[in-house]
């Protein structure tokens, strides 16, 4: 009997994949040491506080904590036990190809459904710790996945684009390849910020066939306009409930106080990326503040801090490399018109950075799952793992529209 093509494909391009240990130098963290050892910190305004920026107490005293009583060696070590992270090459379309990092660990459940996490800035791979065991736990109660938390390209240890002009077509295009070549044919995704417009692209472009739903905890929708008539009628005329303006005034601050970032990382990445580069306090001022403020109330560890931005500051291809995603998909965000056609489960968290009603997500996607928190914020797989699992479980669930959705692949042993 012939081995159809399919599977030789699939096992030709996941027979280059090499298991990764993070293993970053002595010789750059004396040079990280050294650089935080020369740091010149600003002046600051008396009774500040956050108003300006993140306050100086703050990056004084982490910076501090990173020259000298920050363990980098029992961080690195901690995540390679925690996380099995490998690399492979993805060629991608007019791009050549991509050496890409990822996570992948398979549920001890044979039909498991497999499951993309994709991340977004400033986050990364290692988003996926606390939900990595939940999700591939073996229950009868429940669901379990196999897991592939992706680096995108220019984030973690993925090798950066070479060329102009990688957006949301490319990165979704390496994100799909790499399913294919771990032998998922069929999967579904969980994506937040970045990975929102990530997935749903990978649900355009393979949306039916390959993707099959997808779940997203940064639920954003176009304001309804005049260009449907009866949506804007409706818009205007229904009175918002206390969530929604909860949401609205979330989202109204995030617009006029917390998305300087953005005209920066969308207008000049290379001009922010010297000083990213180069000064690691300035490195983690600039990511300490989104952390802080993006979250609900979430209490930092100095070390989770720092390591987060120790993973920016050895990144591969370094912290400037993951700037240009927002020059490349720039209004991406603002002009989504209708969604895909496959199913999508949506996750409310109430300090997200946008959060809009949810007749205006119903209205243009097929939503056939949706959960509202009362708590939370941007970085959902961190500050709400057990929720966001949850979530995640009851869409895939026994009785939901989207059970056994891939094919073969109901989750339960």
């Amino acid at each position: 009997m012939r081995t159809p093509l399919a599977h030789i494909l699939t096992t030709m391009l996941s027979s280059d994949e090499t298991p990764f240990q993070i293993n970053v130098s002595d010789e750059k963290l004396t040079a990280l040491h050294a650089k935080l050892e020369l740091a010149t910190f600003p002046d600051e305004l008396e009774s500040a506080g956050w108003k300006y920026g993140p306050p100086l107490s703050d990056i004084k005293r982490l910076a501090e904590r990173w020259r000298s009583g920050y363990d980098w060696r029992k961080h690195e070590r901690e995540l390679n036990q925690e996380l099995p992270t490998f690399t492979r090459d993805i060629e991608v379309d007019e791009f050549g190809s991509l050496n890409i990092h990822y996570v992948h660990k398979k549920s001890e459940v044979v039909d498991a459904i497999p499951l993309l996490f994709c991340h977004g800035w400033p986050g990364g791979f290692h988003e996926v710790r606390k939900i990595l065991p939940l999700l591939t736990e073996s229950s009868p109660e429940h669901p379990s996945f196999h897991v592939v938390a992706i680096s995108l390209p220019g984030f973690g240890f993925s090798e950066a684009p070479h060329k102009q002009g990688f957006a949301s077509k490319q990165y979704a295009e390496v994100a799909h390849k790499l399913m294919l070549a771990l032998g998922y044919n069929e999967y579904v995704t969980q994506g937040g910020d970045y990975g929102f417009l990530i997935t749903r692209r990978m649900a355009f472009e393979y949306g039916g066939k390959h993707h099959k739903a997808w779940h997203t905890n940064f639920p954003v929708a176009e304001t309804p306009s005049w260009k449907s008539p009866l949506s804007f009628l409706e818009f205007w005329l229904t009175p918002w409930t206390p969530e929604e303006k909860a949401g609205i005034e979330r989202t109204e601050w995030f617009h006029t106080k917390g998305s300087g970032y953005i005209s920066v990382q969308s207008t000049e990445p290379q001009t922010l990326g010297y000083g990213l580069a180069d000064s690691p306090v300035g490195l983690l001022a600039w990511i300490y503040g989104k952390l802080a403020l993006w979250t609900d109330g979430y209490k930092w560890s100095d070390d989770e801090v720092l390591t987060w931005i120790s993973l920016y500051w050895f990144s591969r291809a370094g912290p400037a490399a993951s700037l240009r995603i927002y020059f490349e998909m720039a209004g991406e965000c603002s002009n989504l018109g209708h969604g895909p056609t496959i199913p999508m489960g949506i996750s409310y968290f109430p300090k997200e950075l946008i959060v809009v009603p949810a007749t205006w997500l119903r209205k243009m996607n097929k939503v056939v799952f949706e959960s509202h928190h009362k708590s939370g914020g941007h970085f959902a797989a961190i500050e709400r793992p057990e929720e966001l699992v949850q979530d995640v479980r009851k869409m895939f669930a026994k009785g939901s529209p989207a059970f056994a959705i891939v094919p073969g692949k109901t989750g339960y042993a």
